[in-house]
Formats: structure tokens, sequence, C-alpha cells
């Protein structure tokens, strides 16, 4: 007797790829989810360790910068220590000359005049004071051209000013160079060395000339 197969096998193929479907397709997003999953965690992990990096190298940079400040601050205390000494050694080597120059102002302040102010800028001296009248102030002038350590006096204001009823001064401001003794004869002898030197050798060369022609002509 023949069997007939009477149930839907359509339908049941049909779900049968359904199912794998199903299968395949939830294989594929665990795959995914998984695959996501890791690689968030990798990022993760790969975004703090680049935090910690940052974190190091700040830490080294602001250390640097530390010892970066040190080293300028170093710098400059030591330019200011040179700078120090230098005036200290200027001042040992020109102690003797300043005690000559202010002695010399002393010797040449006259009568009737006295000194309100002096500063002394390298070789540049000013000088603030009074006098009774004009001709103290000229006398003044005259004593410091007059002077081996002093030069180039410069009265650069004089004004008559009434202290009270009866007495009256004139304050002055001038400038004088300081200058030390000798030092225009030394420049004088060395360019007159120079000059006798080459004199010497023009009659040196003129001898050789000389005695060449001879030669020639005989």
């Amino acid at each position: 007797m023949a069997r007939i197969n009477l149930l839907p096998w359509r339908e049941q193929l049909r779900e049968e790829r359904r199912q794998r479907f199903l299968v395949t397709l939830g294989a594929v997003l665990l795959a995914a989810g998984g695959l996501v999953f890791l690689g968030d965690r990798y990022l993760n992990a790969s975004i703090e360790a680049q935090r910690v990096r940052n974190d190091f190298i700040r830490k080294e940079i602001a250390v640097l910068d530390a010892r970066i400040k040190e080293i300028s601050e170093l710098k400059t205390r030591r330019q200011q220590l040179l700078e120090r000494m230098k005036i200290i050694q200027d001042l040992q080597g020109n102690r003797p000359i300043i005690g000559r120059v202010f002695d010399q102002l002393v010797r040449t302040l006259p009568d009737g005049v006295y000194f309100t102010s002096l500063k002394m800028t390298g070789k540049n001296i000013a000088i603030e004071g009074a006098a009774e009248s004009n001709n103290r102030v000229s006398n003044l002038m005259r004593n410091l051209d007059g002077s081996e350590w002093l030069e180039a006096p410069n009265l650069t204001a004089v004004k008559a000013v009434t202290a009270g009823a009866l007495d009256q001064a004139n304050v002055f401001q001038l400038t004088v160079q300081q200058v030390r003794p000798g030092q225009e004869d030394e420049a004088q002898g060395t360019g007159g060395a120079q000059t006798g030197a080459a004199t010497v050798r023009g009659s040196a060369a003129d001898s050789k000339g000389a005695q060449k022609k001879e030669g020639a002509r005989k």
C-alpha cells in the first residue's frame, strides 16, 4: 500500500531555515559584541597608559622647569656677585686716587666757598656749593683748572640766594673731570718714541739705498 505524506513540508523547511538564520545571526551578534568589548577594553587601556605617560611627562617637565629656574637664579646671583667684586676691586684700586682727588678739591677751595654736594661718576665729578660772591666762584674755577688732578671745570649754574636779612650767597653747580698726572706726558712720550723710531728706520733705509747705488757704480 502506498504512503502519502500530508505534512506541510515546505513550512517545515522554511522553519528550519529561519532557525538556522537566527542561530547564525546570534553567533554573529555575539562575536561582534565580543569584538566591540575587547576593542573598548583595548582602547581604554591604551588611553589609561597614555594618561599615565602624560602625567609622568608633566611631572618631569615641572621638575626641569624648577631646575631651569634655579639655574637662572644662580646665574643672576653669580652675575651680581661678579659685578660687586668688580666694584670692590675698582674701589680698592681707585682708593688712593680718590683720596688725592678729594685732597685736591680741599686745596682748591678758596675762602668764602663751601661745597654742599659731591657726586663722582667714573671720572666726572658733579659739585654743588655756595660762595659769598661771584669772585669766589671765579677763584674756585681757576684753582680747579690749575690742579694736576683735575681738568675741564665747567660752571653749569649760579644763582644768588638770600638766606636772611643781610646774608646773601651765590649757589652754584659745576662739573670737573678727574685726571691722573703724567698721563698726557706718557702719551706724548709714546708718540715721540714712535716718531723717533720711524725716523731711524727711514734713515737706515736711505743708507742702505745709497750703499746699493754705490756698489752698482763700481
